[in-house]
């Protein structure tokens, strides 16, 4: 049987949650469950109403000028505690170098994103080496 793993995508395109989604149905070990918010008030909501949530996966732009300088820091404000890991097409911007300054954990570049890393980063942040089975 396995584990499943409940992760949030906070992205303003919804076909992310397309894209993103069907990656996550891919990954080997565990059983993903995705859940989706479309910006960062509806999802600092959910957090609070749903405190089984492991991961939370930031799109770094949601929207015109709020990056997840602005962004991680509502969610840790939330209350919540797992681990954010932003997600970009670029991560080349320096301010990139100091996510842990905002509540981020991790980045990822989308093109990076699969279900190898998925399941690398669940593993990372459970302090385990193999999947439960």
């Amino acid at each position: 049987m396995w584990e499943q793993i409940n992760i949030l995508l906070v992205d303003d395109d919804p076909a992310e949650e397309l894209i993103l989604g069907s990656l996550m149905s891919k990954v080997k070990n565990y059983r993903i469950k995705m859940h989706y918010c479309g910006d960062i008030d509806s999802a600092t909501s959910f957090l609070k109403d749903n405190s089984n949530i492991f991961m939370v996966l930031l799109d770094n732009r949601l929207g015109p000028g709020e990056d997840f300088r602005a962004t991680a820091p509502k969610l840790r404000q939330a209350g919540f505690i797992g681990p954010i890991g932003v997600i970009s097409s670029s991560l080349t911007d320096p301010y990139f170098q100091k996510i842990e300054d905002y509540g981020a954990d991790f980045r990822l570049d989308k093109a990076e994103f699969d279900p190898t890393a998925v399941e690398f980063i669940i593993r990372e942040y459970r302090g385990q080496t193999e999947p439960s089975e």
